[in-house]
């Protein structure tokens, strides 16, 4: 099995990285706390339209820029407002909703995917928001939060119970929205959402929609593990780097068995994490999404990441505490993606309830 990068995915991942590294800071003031000028370069080099049709890029594609994402920890919701959203519009959609994927392609239009619920640990959890058909007309009653990317969202594709049992789809204008926008602790925009008999039309055909939401949550997660993956190879460099130049006692930091030693448990970490996260998303790239896998990958990378985070900040000794000094932020990205769509404790249930699909091994 090939693992190189094509030529164009290689072209790809450099022109994202040129991109990112063009950008004037890595959290800019004020809203929406990305920035408009970079989302503009993006999407000037097809970036924010890659997995709208698979047959020109798929998730190995969306993998190698979230990669790059999280290696720069840029705050572009790439995936959130773009990528993940506009893939299920592109795979469920009419003709119609269709056309406003050409918009977000450009940068013009912001979406968001509003699927989590207060209360709900698990992302396959069935909503409480509530679905309301009178005569060809759909409301929707309830409250979505977090929703990543709800605080910009022009256009949010929305799930909801069925009044005849099952999960449908709905696109909502964010005008008719009432929302709380807010920062998560990694420094992302967020927002809690409130529908009150809020105007919604169905996605696509309508009707029961849970295989959709079932893709568009493992699609999620993948696009998550790739960010994370970048956020890890960046933190392990800095690390290196910073072991390498700090002295004490009159030597590098580098020169001490046991640190060098923690430092190649990290690298340990990353390749295994760096390895699922490659398992995900060539999986999907065979059209292949399976909830089981999504956890496999999701657990390890879980693990790699809060095993790199920590040991990076403990091997930086008190300079990694600090604001001003990027590890933390590396850190505090990684537990932000681990409680994202299941936390490793809820990926690891996931495969608990799946161990009765093996057999036994005799020896």
């Amino acid at each position: 099995m090939d693992f190189d990068l094509t030529e164009e995915q290689q072209l790809l991942r450099d022109v994202t990285r040129d991109v990112l590294a063009g950008r004037e800071s890595v959290r800019p003031e004020g809203e929406p706390g990305w920035s408009r000028q970079v989302w503009g370069q993006l999407a000037e080099v097809g970036i924010l339209g890659l997995g709208f049709d698979p047959t020109e890029a798929g998730q190995i594609e969306v993998m190698v820029v979230l990669t790059e994402i999280g290696r720069r920890l840029a705050p572009e919701p790439v995936a959130q407002a773009a990528m993940v959203p506009g893939a299920l519009i592109a795979e469920v959609g009419s003709d119609q909703q269709k056309g406003i994927l050409e918009a977000v392609a450009t940068g013009e239009t912001l979406l968001a995917f509003a699927h989590a619920e207060p209360g709900a640990r698990l992302p396959s959890a069935e909503p409480a928001t509530r679905a309301e058909q009178s005569g060809d007309t759909w409301t929707l009653t309830g409250r979505k939060n977090p929703v990543l990317a709800g605080d910009t969202a022009d256009t949010i594709v929305v799930t909801a119970a069925l009044p005849g049992g099952g999960v449908g789809l709905f696109v909502v204008d964010g005008a008719s929205v009432n929302r709380t926008p807010y920062r998560t602790f990694d420094g992302r925009g967020g927002a809690q959402l409130e529908f009150d008999s809020t105007p919604a039309e169905p996605l696509g055909g309508g009707g029961d929609a849970i295989e959709h939401v079932a893709r568009t949550v493992i699609r999620y997660q993948s696009a998550l593990c790739s960010e994370a993956v970048g956020a890890m190879e960046e933190a392990l460099r800095l690390t290196t780097e910073y072991l390498t130049s700090r002295k004490q006692f009159g030597v590098p930091l580098s020169k001490f068995q046991t640190l060098t030693q923690r430092a190649a448990d990290m690298y340990v970490s990353l390749e295994l994490a760096r390895s699922m996260n490659y398992y995900a998303a060539m999986t999907i790239a065979d059209g292949r999404f399976d909830p089981v896998i999504a956890a496999r990958a999701k657990f390890q990378i879980g693990r790699s990441g809060r095993h790199i985070a920590q040991e990076a900040i403990q091997l930086h000794g008190g300079i990694g505490m600090t604001a001003e000094y990027p590890v933390g932020h590396y850190a505090a990205r990684l537990t932000a993606i681990d409680n994202t769509f299941g936390t490793t404790d809820d990926q690891l249930r996931t495969l608990i309830e799946h161990v009765g699909d093996y057999g036994t091994v005799s020896l």
